[in-house]
C-alpha cells in the first residue's frame, strides 16, 4: 500500500504549520493537485500556540480608528534589521496585510480585536481560539473537504531536482519506516526553522544553548532548510532566534506551560530588579518592553536574577502587573495567583527560585556575593527614593524599592519563541540558488525564509512573524500558480 495517493502532485507542501496550511489551502482554492506532509502525529506545530498576526490599514484597524503608515513600518523595521531585512519583501508584505487579515477571516477565523505589545503599534490582530483555531476550525477543515491531501507522521527526507525542473520528493512513514518517492512539479518549503535541532544552533547561533529555553512544539528542527541545501539553496540569513526575555526553566513541566504563569511573568517580564552573577546591575530594566533586545541584554551577563519584594508582589496583585506575556498573562492583569504560584514553587523546591528574610540571606541562597548585592539594592533604593536611576536613568515610575520582606530571588533563562532565516527567497518566496538565481518551483515560506529580520526580532510591530507565515505561504502558492500555468 502507497503512502500517498498518488505519485504526482502539482504542489507538495512540506510542514503543516501557518505557512504550510495558507499555502496549501491557497493552492488547492487554485484548483491544484496538492499534498501536504506533517512529520509529527499532530498538524500545525508552534503556530498552533501563536495569538494574533501583523497588518496595517486592516479593516478592524479602520473600525476602530488605528491609523498606521505602511511605510514608516517598512522603515523601521529594515533600519531596526540594519538593513539585513529586504525592503522588497517588507513592502510586498505590507501592502498584502490587509487583505490577509480578510482572506483569514472569509475562510472562517474571527477576531477578538487590534491591540499593541509593550511600547509598539497596534497591529497585533488577536484571533480567537488562538492558532489552534485557525488551523483546526477554518484552514485545515476547508483544505481536506476541498480534496486537499494531508498526510501526518510523514517526513520528507530528500528531495531532487530533474533536468525538467520536476521534484522528486522521498517520503518516510514515521510509524512503519516505509520509503517511497512521490513527483511534484512545485514545493513548498513550510519546516519553521530549526530552533529545535541543537547541532545546527550551536553551529549557526551565538546564544548559549543551556540557558536558552525553546518554547514551541519542538518540530522546528530544520528538516526543510536541510532539503533546499542538499538541492543547491544558498543559505542565507542564519543565526537569529527571536528571543523574549526572561524565562523560568522548570525540569518537571514542559517549556510552553509557564507561558500562562502569573509567577513566570512577574519573574521574567517586568521592568523591575535584575541582578547579574556578580550581584550587580548592568542594564535599564525597562528593556523589556522590546521583549527581543530584553534577551539580548540578559545574554550579555553569565547569569540573571530577578529580585521581588512581597511589597511589588502585593502592588502587582491589586493593581495588576506593568508588562505581560502577549495575551497569555495580559499586560495591566492583576496577579492574583502570583502568591500562591510563588509559595507552591518554594514548597516544591523549584530550582530556580529563592526565598529569604533579609537581602544577606537571600544573596547567600542565590550564590551571589552578599557585599555587592546589599550595596547594590541599597543604591537602587536611594536612587528609587530620590525619583531618578543614576545608572541606566530607567524611568522613575518601575523604581520601586526593594524593602519588605520575604524577598524572592528567580534564576532567569532566556526564552525564544522560533529562528527566522535560512534560505534565500526572492519577493515571490522562490528559493534562490548558491548564484543567486531562483530554483524555478521551489519556494520557502514562514520561518524557512530570511529577508524579515536581522538580527533580532523586531515586536514594536506585533505578529509579523505569524502573519509573515500566513502572507509567505500564500504568496508562494499565488506564485506557484503563475508558475504552473
Amino acid at each position: 500500500m502507497n503512502l500517498s495517493k498518488k505519485k504526482t502532485y502539482d504542489v507538495v507542501v512540506i510542514g503543516s504549520g501557518a505557512a504550510g496550511q495558507a499555502a496549501a489551502l491557497t493552492a488547492k482554492e487554485n484548483g491544484n493537485s496538492v499534498l501536504m506532509l506533517e512529520k509529527g502525529r499532530h498538524t500545525g506545530g508552534s503556530a498552533n500556540y501563536s495569538e494574533g498576526l501583523f497588518a496595517v490599514d486592516s479593516y478592524l484597524q479602520k473600525e476602530n480608528n488605528i491609523k498606521v503608515s505602511g511605510t514608516d513600518v517598512l522603515k523601521e523595521e529594515v533600519e531596526y534589521s540594519k538593513y539585513k531585512a529586504d525592503s522588497r519583501i517588507w513592502r510586498k508584505y505590507i501592502d498584502s496585510s490587509s487583505e490577509n487579515i480578510k482572506w483569514l477571516h472569509d475562510e472562517g477565523v474571527q477576531y477578538e480585536g487590534v491591540q499593541a505589545m509593550g511600547a509598539g503599534e497596534a497591529t497585533w490582530h488577536i484571533y480567537k481560539g488562538f492558532g489552534n483555531g485557525v488551523i483546526h476550525n477554518s484552514l485545515e477543515p476547508k483544505f481536506e473537504k476541498l480534496g486537499g491531501e494531508l498526510l501526518t507522521s510523514t517526513s520528507a527526507i530528500d528531495l531532487k531536482i530533474n533536468m525538467d525542473n520536476t521534484k522528486i520528493v522521498t517520503l518516510r512513514d514515521e510509524v512503519s519506516g516505509k520509503v517511497e518517492d512521490i513527483t511534484a512539479k512545485v514545493v513548498i518549503l513550510a519546516g519553521g526553522g530549526y530552533l529545535n535541532n541543537p547541532e545546527l544552533m550551536a553551529k549557526y547561533t551565538d546564544y548559549d544553548l543551556n540557558r536558552l529555553i525553546p518554547v514551541s512544539s519542538g518540530k522546528g528542527t530544520g528538516d526543510t532548510l536541510k532539503l533546499a541545501w542538499k538541492a543547491g539553496a544558498r543559505k542565507y540569513g542564519l543565526g537569529m532566534a527571536m528571543l523574549f526575555g526572561g524565562y523560568l526553566k522548570d525540569p518537571d513541566e514542559p517549556s510552553f506551560k509557564m507561558m500562562g504563569s502569573q509567577m513566570n511573568t512577574a519573574a521574567g517580564q517586568q521592568p523591575l530588579l535584575w541582578l547579574n552573577e556578580n550581584g550587580e546591575r548592568f542594564v535599564d530594566e525597562s528593556v523589556i518592553y522590546n521583549f527581543s533586545m530584553a534577551g539580548n541584554a540578559l545574554y550579555t551577563q553569565n547569569q540573571v536574577y530577578s529580585i521581588l519584594d512581597t511589597g511589588v508582589i502585593k502592588k502587582m496583585a491589586k493593581d495588576g502587573n506593568f508588562m505581560g506575556l502577549g495575551i497569555y498573562v495580559k499586560r495591566g492583569q492583576k496577579m492574583d495567583k502570583l502568591q500562591e504560584e510563588i509559595d507552591k514553587a518554594i514548597a516544591d523546591e523549584k530550582p530556580f527560585i529563592f526565598k529569604a528574610n533579609t537581602i544577606e540571606e537571600l544573596a547567600h541562597k542565590m550564590n551571589l556575593p552578599v557585599e555587592n548585592v546589599t550595596a547594590t539594592i541599597a543604591k537602587y533604593n536611594e536612587d528609587a527614593k530620590n525619583g531618578k536611576d543614576s545608572l541606566y536613568g530607567k524611568d522613575s515610575k518601575y523604581m520601586i524599592p526593594i524593602e519588605e520582606g520575604p524577598y524572592y530571588g528567580f534564576k532567569l533563562n532566556i526564552g525564544a519563541f522560533c529562528t527566522m532565516g535560512g534560505l534565500k527567497v526572492s519577493p515571490e518566496n522562490e528559493v534562490e540558488n548558491t548564484d543567486g538565481a531562483v530554483i524555478p518551483g521551489l519556494y520557502a515560506t514562514g520561518n524557512d525564509a530570511a529577508g524579515l529580520t536581522g538580527d533580532t526580532y523586531g515586536p514594536n510591530m506585533p505578529g509579523t512573524c505569524a502573519g509573515y507565515a500566513f502572507y509567505s505561504g500564500r504568496n508562494a502558492a499565488q506564485n506557484a500558480e503563475k508558475y504552473l500555468k
